[in-house]
């Protein structure tokens, strides 16, 4: 009901068909386009969260509506989940790739640079994200591979960085827990990224966080990992999304997420 609520209130501009699936309707990419903006803009990729089992593009329309408003073009992806498709999580890895490689393919049609594109999401989301930077392998069959499917920035709430015993959701990844593992495939030139996290989160440890944002820079690469004091597992979620979410955890994840989009030189002057 909730994510209804949300898709009434706030709707993208256009639907775009991204990829062929075998096991249903074709997956769509939701566009939502600034207003008043000439040339080519920076794009944001947004993968909702659900435990690679359920969810919903909806889970992202306000953050992308947020950052339309702040010049960018704003997608929420659809990716296919074991409720609906019967699929394991190495299949939303490939979708994720397919996404950020047809949104770099079709950077003219949609107005963007192609060398500006953000990878963001929450929780299966937020891993989904941070594959298409670092874990190889699991790309779909009959693709332009001359084209990069990883994004140039990471945008990361409450992310599952680590697949294995230590981190959450090794039962369904099983013989592919260290493979579909972001924390165990970082190596140098990763992208700049931001992950956002809560010091009370009893689904994803927060410690998998601490501890990607220490590989990262061991690697050389440049990451900012920014702690919730007492927020829990989805602290992120809109209240146009969620009815209880809270709105001060979100007004600042949307601060956070701008500031780092602006130190990057992201966003408009």
């Amino acid at each position: 009901m909730e994510a209804r609520d949300a898709a009434e209130r706030v709707r993208p501009d256009k639907l775009i068909e991204y990829k062929k699936i075998q096991e249903g309707d074709p997956l769509k990419l939701h566009v939502f386009q600034p207003s008043q903006v000439k040339g080519e803009v920076p794009c944001m990729v947004f993968f909702f969260g659900g435990g690679w089992a359920v969810g919903s593009p909806v889970q992202f329309y306000q953050q992308a509506d947020e950052f339309r408003k702040r010049g960018l073009v704003t997608i929420c992806a659809e990716y296919r989940v074991a409720k609906k498709h019967k699929v394991r999580p190495d299949a939303c890895v490939e979708d994720a790739k397919s996404a950020i490689r047809w949104v770099r393919k079709h950077a003219g049609q949609l107005g963007i640079d192609g060398n500006k594109v953000i990878a963001a999401g929450g929780s299966a989301g937020g891993h989904l994200a941070a594959c298409t930077a670092f874990v190889r392998g699991f790309e779909a069959e009959g693709e332009d591979l001359a084209i990069s499917s990883k994004p140039n920035y990471l945008v990361l709430y409450n992310p599952v960085l680590d697949t294995t015993e230590l981190g959450y959701g090794v039962e369904k990844v099983k013989e592919l827990r260290q493979k579909l593992s972001p924390v165990h495939q970082v190596v140098e030139g990763g992208p700049p990224t931001i992950v956002m996290h809560g010091k009370a989160d009893e689904t994803v440890p927060f410690e998998n966080a601490e501890r990607f944002s220490k590989v990262m820079k061991e690697k050389g690469n440049s990451c900012t990992l920014v702690p919730y004091v007492g927020a829990a597992h989805g602290f992120f979620n809109s209240p146009m999304f969620r009815k209880k979410a809270n709105l001060e955890y979100y007004k600042s994840t949307i601060e956070e997420t701008a500031e780092f989009l602006d130190r990057e030189g992201l966003l408009k002057p």
